[in-house]
C-alpha cells in the first residue's frame, strides 16, 4: 500500500468502529480506495484520523495560513504512516480542508521504553516549636 492507502485503510477502521460495525475483512491496496471511495460520510473518522494518534519529531512543512505538527499511527500490520497536521487559521480558517493524505509518508519507528519519576509536592504547615 502507498502511504496514502494506509491513511485511507486507517480511515476505514476507524469509520466502522465508530459504527459499531466489523469492518471489511480484507482490506487490500487493490480494494482500499474502493472501499473508502464507497463509505458514506467519513467525516468524522477522516478527522479522527487527520489528527493522528502521535506526535513525531519530524520537522513539518510550513504553512502560510496554518499551525502545522508531523504526527503519524501505526497500521494493524505493525507498519508506520506519518504526515502534516493542520491546524488553527484563526475564525475563518479551514485546515481539514487541506489535502493532507496526498504527502503521507512511510515511517521506521524505533520504541525504547524508559522509566519516568514524577514527583508530587506538597507545602508542609510550619511546626511549632516550644521552648
Amino acid at each position: 500500500m502507498t502511504p496514502e492507502q494506509k491513511i485511507k485503510h486507517l480511515i476505514i477502521l476507524r469509520h466502522f468502529e465508530l459504527a459499531g460495525e466489523a469492518p471489511p475483512e480484507s482490506i487490500t491496496a487493490e480494494n482500499v480506495d474502493e472501499i473508502y471511495d464507497d463509505l458514506e460520510d467519513p467525516w468524522d473518522a477522516r478527522n479522527e484520523v487527520r489528527q493522528g494518534m502521535y506526535e513525531t519529531e519530524i520537522s513539518p512543512p510550513s504553512s502560510r495560513h496554518y499551525e502545522t505538527r508531523s504526527v503519524a499511527d501505526q497500521l494493524p500490520d505493525g507498519s508506520w504512516v506519518g504526515w502534516t497536521y493542520y491546524y488553527g487559521g484563526g475564525k475563518h480558517g479551514e485546515p481539514e480542508a487541506v489535502d493532507w493524505m496526498e504527502d503521507a509518508y512511510e515511517l521506521s519507528v524505533t520504541e525504547v521504553p524508559t522509566v519516568v519519576t514524577v514527583r508530587t509536592w506538597t507545602k508542609l504547615e510550619a511546626s511549632s516549636h516550644e521552648s
